[in-house]
């Protein structure tokens, strides 16, 4: 029941403690309109340069601005306290370090979630694109598993937060990957070779191609592989990022490095 407790309890609080000091209406901004704007940038390129379809941009952009809350919110709500101070206190609470860290990462999937579904929606009634009445819903369920893994990725940033100085460079170095590697806007095989099998590993890649063959009529049961694969990715990188929090907690244990600025 304490696990559940922090696990639910604890990682709400600690997201809310994101927006503590800050206006609500930044979220406005931030994860509302940005990703609209981001959304008509690249259609109206791909109209101009007569590349892609309009629903191209729309879905793959909708997607991949999960990033943003995934990489910032991710890393701040728990590297943030390694500034604010309070991380030292947490840590030697005898909590369970699984419902302790993973917990704070369910509302920052749920946040990647509605800002993905609110881009692909507002975005694609903006410049009119089409997605086939069957599509709605499995696409929902794809957005929900590349959020997730997006997130796991998020955990991999958080942990060299504890390390690092600054984690906001490095969640733009990250969000400027994906928006290139998960064929958001450029189809994964017109990237170079060697590109390939890298942007293969990254999340959203599988996610965004299997919600754009959604948007284009095909059934769930086509793409069930796109989403099998996205959610491994996404369990991997969660594995993986667990794993380098919890290393990094041990070495600032042995060294007295977790408070140092």
């Amino acid at each position: 029941m304490t696990s559940l407790r922090v696990f639910f309890v604890g990682g709400l609080i600690s997201y809310r403690a994101l927006f503590s000091w800050l206006n609500p209406w930044v979220y406005v901004p931030s994860f509302l309109v940005m990703p609209i704007f981001q959304i008509l940038l690249f259609v109206y390129i791909g109209r101009s340069a007569k590349l892609q379809s309009d629903s191209f941009y729309v879905v793959g952009n909708a997607l991949q601005f999960a990033a943003i809350p995934c990489l910032f919110a991710m890393s701040n709500t728990i590297a943030g306290q390694r500034y604010q101070q309070p991380l030292g206190y947490i840590l030697v609470r005898p909590a369970r370090r699984l419902p302790l860290f993973l917990g704070r990462a369910v509302p920052v999937v749920t946040n990647a979630f509605f800002v993905s579904l609110f881009a692909l929606v507002v975005g694609g009634a903006i410049v009119g694109t089409h997605i086939a009445g069957s599509g709605y819903a499995p696409i929902v369920l794809v957005i929900a598993v590349s959020a997730f893994a997006c997130t796991g990725l998020g955990l991999i940033n958080a942990g060299l937060g504890l390390i690092a100085r600054e984690t906001a460079v490095l969640s733009n170095i990250f969000f400027g990957v994906l928006l290139i590697l998960s064929g958001a806007n450029v189809p994964v095989h017109d990237l170079p070779g060697w590109l390939q099998p890298i942007s293969e590993g990254v999340p959203l890649t599988h996610g965004i191609a299997a919600a754009r063959r959604l948007a284009a009529g095909s059934s769930f049961g086509s793409v069930l592989g796109l989403v099998g694969a996205e959610a491994l990715i996404g369990l991997a990188y969660a594995a993986l990022g667990y794993s380098l929090i919890r290393g990094t907690e041990t070495v600032s244990r042995r060294r007295a490095t977790l408070e140092r600025a």
